[in-house]
């Protein structure tokens, strides 16, 4: 049910109007229809009581006391038959009996002083009636008509109603064109309910096209400016009041956001630039140090404070990349970067690749496999690389041989400042960013990174795998 149910503020919209038109209009249906069968129903008892009255009383005194008789659709002078008089009840063998039609039928006749001792009412085709279809042939031949007004009167239905007097004496039967069937009546229902669902729905689409057409345009900027924090393009105000207040509150957050964001680079290039000139300045000076350990031990600190340093801004800055995306063959970029550590001597394996170009950021990318495969470096002393695409992604795979990291931790350590255990992270002096920056990198370009451990026949853990995935 949830998946046919339409996701849209105009679907849903559309959608309630709809059945609250057809719940409406149901049970305005039901009520017609009752009241014209009711109606229905009640001319043509009338009309048999206005028949069986003539009959036994004289047609000029019936007519000045039976108020209601039979009118337009049953006064079809073509459809008028005698009353009969038979020695025994209309009734056939399997033919059903109107009951509802019997009790109104005693009503009008008990109201007219008619004391009928049993009534019964069925409806039957004319064509399943000898004695309409011998009047109907002789009505035919006397009026001349033609054949195909005869047929139509074949296809009709009657009202057999018959009468056993209180007063004695065998049963009067009467024989009355029956009111139009059902189907006949829910035609003219369902016209006006599909002209009730054209008028209603149209207007009430328009009204809310008018609400989510603006909508849609500022869930458009929205995402947009979530992806690139650049105010550029906003949406004019527009729809009614409400929507137009919410777009000019929206404006002004998007560019009160822009503008902090502004400021934060500008105060982490300061931060940068202040502290780099200084530590600079220090590599120089440990130069005078004599003690070559000790000036191995303070240059290497240096090092990793500008590398600590060169990761919080990094980090910091790729939300807001300043570098364009560009088209890159990745088997190639991949490639690459594994080079530089093979040139280095580094255990790094390349595995199947697959050409696959893509826009991406080649600068962000490659420092996010680069974190990648140093951690797995680190860890696991050793990582296989592959790309490959699957179902409409392309995977970056690095894996190692290490210990893994325990289940409950692997969401947890790529947060940033987030370190393992000591046998992964202390001794390598690192500040816990180089996942969490992997992970905004692959963010940044609409991916995610999955850490896994990979387990072997016994369930062991046999290293990690870290993927980037990367919708094509």
């Amino acid at each position: 049910m949830t998946a046919l149910r339409p996701s849209s503020l105009l679907g849903q919209m559309l959608l309630a109007v709809a059945a609250a038109l057809l719940l409406v209009q149901g049970l305005g249906a039901a009520l017609v229809y009752r009241a014209q069968r009711e109606r229905f129903q009640a001319d043509t008892m009338n009309a048999v009581a206005f028949r069986l009255i003539s009959e036994t009383r004289g047609i000029e005194r019936t007519s000045r006391r039976l108020h209601t008789g039979p009118r337009g659709l049953f006064a079809d002078r073509q459809h008028r038959f005698a009353v009969q008089s038979s020695g025994s009840s209309p009734l056939r063998q399997g033919e059903r009996r109107d009951g509802a039609a019997e009790d109104k039928l005693r009503d009008i006749l008990a109201s007219q002083d008619f004391a009928a001792a049993e009534v019964i009412v069925l409806r039957r085709a004319v064509a399943a009636d000898a004695y309409a279809q011998s009047m109907l042939h002789r009505r035919a031949a006397r009026q001349a008509l033609p054949p195909e007004a005869l047929s139509r009167m074949m296809k009709a239905d009657l009202y057999v109603a018959g009468v056993r007097p209180a007063s004695g004496g065998g049963w009067l039967v009467a024989r009355v064109r029956a009111p139009p069937a059902a189907d006949a009546l829910l035609v003219p229902l369902l016209l006006q309910t599909l002209a009730l669902y054209a008028v209603l729905v149209g207007v009430v689409a328009l009204i809310l096209r008018r609400i989510t057409r603006p909508l849609a345009a500022l869930t458009r900027q929205v995402a947009q400016f979530a992806a690139t924090q650049d105010p550029a393009g906003q949406v004019a105000p527009m729809g009614p009041g409400d929507i137009r207040r919410l777009i000019v509150a929206l404006n002004a957050m998007e560019w009160r956001i822009s503008s902090l964001l502004d400021e934060k680079d500008v105060m982490l290039g300061a931060i940068g630039h202040d502290l780099k000139t200084p530590l600079a300045a220090l590599r120089v000076r440990i130069e005078s140090v004599e003690d070559d350990v000790e000036r191995g031990r303070m240059a290497s600190t240096i090092e990793d404070i500008v590398r600590t340093l060169d990761d919080i801004l990094s980090l910091a800055r790729v939300g807001r990349p300043s570098d364009p995306l560009e088209r890159n063959e990745l088997s190639a970029l991949v490639a690459s970067v594994v080079e530089e550590y093979e040139d280095m001597g580094e255990p790094v394996e390349l595995e199947p690749t697959e050409r696959i170009v893509l826009e991406v950021r080649p600068t962000w990318l490659r420092r996010a496999l680069r974190n990648l495969i140093g951690n797995a470096l680190r860890y696991g002393h050793r990582a296989r690389v592959s790309m490959q695409r699957e179902k409409g992604q392309v995977v970056f795979r690095i894996d190692d041989d290490g210990p893994g990291i325990p289940d409950d931790a692997l969401e947890t350590m790529m947060h940033a400042f987030v370190r393992g255990d000591p046998s992964r992270n202390t001794e390598t002096g690192g500040a816990g960013l180089g996942l969490a920056l992997a992970r905004a990198i692959a963010e940044q370009h609409g991916g995610a990174l999955q850490l896994a451990n990979r387990r072997g026949a016994d369930g062991g853990v046999e290293g990690l795998t870290a993927r980037i995935v990367l919708p094509l």
